[in-house]
């Protein structure tokens, strides 16, 4: 979140609720308490990996994107999290569903004012 320029655009006031509680300070505490305590009263931790940041720590390492993203996963596990994601999918559902809107937007150009320019991004923050 440290890339997050905390503009509010992407989420809603709840969401946004839940992103402060996702923190490293927090994941820490939880893991620390997961050590401590019998596992069946572990918090299920899950963490996901966005598809732009898996890059930065190959070129970081000199590794492939695919080892990367191996030996994040294999880190983090190690560290006690229970789920790590990938959101390749979601950035790939995020696409088509700004493909369609684009495709709806363009169909109705000459009879709304609005229709375009339509702005889209993918924040990884």
């Amino acid at each position: 979140l440290s890339d997050c320029l905390a503009c509010d655009n992407c989420m809603t006031s709840e969401e946004g609720a839940r992103v402060f509680q996702q923190n490293q300070k927090e994941l820490f505490r939880i893991l620390n308490l997961n050590k401590k305590c019998d596992t069946s009263k572990h918090k299920v931790l899950a963490v996901s990996i966005c598809p732009q940041s898996l890059p930065y720590f190959a070129a970081k390492f000199s590794l492939s994107v695919n080892d990367a993203a191996k030996r994040l996963c294999a880190f983090l596990k190690n560290l006690g999290v229970h789920y790590v994601f990938d959101t390749t999918i979601a950035a790939d559902f995020s696409i088509l569903e700004s493909q369609k809107e684009f495709v709806q937007r363009y169909q109705r150009r000459n009879q709304e004012e609005h229709a375009l320019p339509m702005f889209a991004s993918a924040c990884p923050g």
